[in-house]
């Protein structure tokens, strides 16, 4: 079927709109939402959950169809996870109304969607399927202790459970909380005050992760005389993601066995302000124990809880 002009330029105009946002959010394996231009297709059902099991999820929908006179085929339908608003990361894409994930962490919440698109158009998104998917080897408790975000001091306590079958190694076990140095300050100053398994079997290490550096001019010859003005990078006060990661030595957790808490405590050298709101792993304090999936937990280098991109 001849696709009008106007709806060749609309559709340009979104994917434009799209590509602009993407660029501007710098948003790696995620998909921003569509512009608000008519859609062309018919919302897809909710997805619903037929299996789930540690490393497998399997969904199924009603499809999408065309709204008024059919277009030129095929009809693609997107599974995505809902990060925030107008925010979302792709998942899996298909032309039939379901599809098994396998990429996805046990124990994770997720808010599933699906969105349907074709060359000339679009839907709007179904409705959210809020999913935990089932656990794996392990999973992470967690009772935030410090009820001020911005004072001089990160307070946590964690807990790691056996959700397996067999007795699980504690050797291969790594837990990493997710944070941001506000301001581009990495120095931290990590403590364990105590744990029900002796803060001695508790180690703790800060990963972090500068952005790039930019691209060098290109070469001259003869190589130009050194200056002593060195380039800074990052800039700073350049905000840089990283973690605290937790190892374990010399224990066995059985079936259903827990660590118990570990008492944990981060302040900076010279115990100035910490603003943890925009630390990935942090969740508001409310007096009690949670699974928190922002907290990722690996087995022998296997995810088996928690994603930061849910």
């Amino acid at each position: 079927m001849h696709v009008p002009i106007n709806m060749r330029t609309m559709s340009a105009r979104r994917v434009t709109l799209v590509l602009l946002l993407a660029a501007t959010l710098g948003l790696s394996g995620t998909a921003v939402a569509h512009a608000a231009d008519d859609p062309v297709l018919t919302t897809p059902g909710v997805p619903v959950v037929v299996t789930n099991e540690p490393h497998l999820l399997s969904l199924t929908w009603t499809p999408s169809d065309w709204i008024g006179e059919p277009g030129t085929p095929p009809i693609r339908h997107e599974v995505r996870a809902w990060i925030g608003p107008n925010v979302y990361r792709s998942l899996g894409t298909t032309t039939g109304t379901s599809l098994t994930l396998t990429d996805l962490a046990p124990g994770t919440e997720y808010r599933l969607t699906v969105w349907a698109y074709v060359n000339g158009g679009y839907s709007l998104d179904s409705p959210v399927t809020p999913v935990r998917t089932a656990y794996g080897k392990a999973r992470v408790s967690y009772l935030n202790l410090s009820w001020s975000p911005t004072d001089s001091q990160i307070q946590h306590a964690l807990e790691v459970v056996n959700t397996g079958t067999a007795p699980l190694d504690l050797a291969y076990v790594r837990v990493r909380y997710h944070l941001t140095f506000e301001g581009g300050n990495t120095s931290l100053v990590t403590n364990c005050d105590w744990a029900a398994i002796g803060c001695a079997r508790v180690q703790r290490h800060i990963q972090f992760f500068p952005p790039p550096l930019p691209p060098g001019p290109p070469p001259v010859s003869p190589p130009p005389t050194p200056t002593p003005t060195p380039t800074v990078f990052p800039p700073p006060g350049t905000p840089i993601p990283g973690w605290i990661e937790l190892t374990f030595a010399g224990r066995y957790l059985a079936p259903g066995e827990s660590t118990g808490p570990i008492y944990l405590r981060h302040h900076r050298p010279n115990w100035s302000a910490i603003d943890e709101r925009d630390d990935r792993s942090w969740q508001q304090a409310t007096g009690g124990w949670a699974d928190n999936s922002r907290i990722t937990l690996d087995v022998d280098g296997v995810r088996e809880y928690g994603d930061t991109n849910a």
